[in-house]
């Protein structure tokens, strides 16, 4: 486990270097991403940053500026990925086994980088960014405020989640005092949706069942749903939060079907239900509130086995 020092020494000691954000990207691993990228550019250092899946328009105004740079790198770095098996094709066959550096904030995982700097106390990954930024003694300036608040703000749900501290606070006032944008981003984030997206929702809604008494909510989304609601990935952002967000759910589980036919489950726990408790059965992870795995089986068989777990873990634990 790298603690601070260590990793800026790894990246001071880097020339060129790779950043890896996970698959179904969200602000947080992009925001992460992108900040260090920034940084790293600043140090005078050639910086890219990679995803297996294309960035979608909601998060382009992270990467103002950046463009792109092609080349072999010395050290790999990933952000917020708490699982190999979360980068994705063709991220993973590239790089997967070459990383030297995780950053991340999630309790629970699979170990696989030489080095991890994790601090699962933070919100966000974005907010050990920000502690890193300072640590290499780069400026942060309005765009790179952008991307570290738009990690933060996101992660928490703006403000809303119980991961949300006083410090995520304070460092939230920081970077507006940088410039961030923060009213465009938080009306960017959750107050603006695509007629895509509400065509989306409605027929994830009619998939919605519950179990134990209504304790626990399920939504499935297909790759039917998402073609016939002519969706992109930007318009599936936050889609997770639904389940967890009707009065007496505790549990909010989640199913989006891959392409090679494996079912990404997300749950979303209040508290004092521990989502990455049941995700860790499946060989998953993630935190308190938020946490995924994937089940390689068929619908009903995933829908059955993730359900029957959630419920083994509530008669438990609560």
């Amino acid at each position: 486990m790298a603690g601070l020092e260590k990793a800026v020494a790894l990246l001071r000691g880097a020339e060129r270097i790779i950043i890896l954000c996970h698959s179904f990207p969200d602000g947080d691993t992009l925001g992460a991403g992108s900040a260090l990228c920034r940084a790293m550019r600043g140090l005078g250092k050639r910086a890219a940053v990679r995803c297996s899946d294309k960035v979608g328009p909601k998060y382009k105004y992270l990467f103002e500026g950046l463009g792109d740079d092609s080349f072999s790198p010395d050290l790999v770095v990933s952000v917020d990925v708490a699982d190999p098996s979360l980068f994705g094709e063709p991220v993973y066959s590239q790089y997967g086994r070459k990383i030297g550096l995780s950053i991340d904030h999630h309790k629970s995982g699979t170990p696989f980088a030489e080095e991890t700097l994790n601090n699962p106390e933070a919100a966000a990954t974005c907010e050990v960014i920000f502690s890193l930024v300072k640590a290499l003694g780069v400026k942060t300036d309005r765009l790179m405020a952008n991307d570290i608040y738009t990690g933060i703000t996101t992660d928490t749900g703006c403000f809303q989640y119980v991961n949300t501290t006083p410090k995520t606070h304070r460092i939230a006032a920081e970077l507006m005092e940088c410039g961030a944008d923060t009213t465009e981003i938080d009306r960017a984030m959750f107050d603006t949706k695509s007629r895509a997206r509400l065509e989306l929702e409605r027929r994830v809604l009619g998939s919605m069942r519950f179990e134990r008494e209504g304790q626990v909510a399920l939504i499935r989304i297909t790759k039917q749903m998402i073609r016939e609601s002519e969706a992109i990935e930007d318009d599936l952002d936050g889609i997770a939060t639904i389940p967890r967000s009707i009065k007496g759910v505790k549990v909010g589980i989640t199913l989006r079907e891959r392409d090679d036919g494996a079912y990404k489950v997300s749950l979303r726990a209040r508290p004092p239900a521990d989502a990455s408790k049941i995700c860790e059965k499946f060989g998953g992870g993630g935190h308190k509130g938020a946490a995924g795995c994937t089940l390689n089986m068929p619908a009903e068989k995933a829908e059955r086995e993730i359900v029957e777990e959630t419920e083994r873990y509530l008669d438990e634990y609560l």
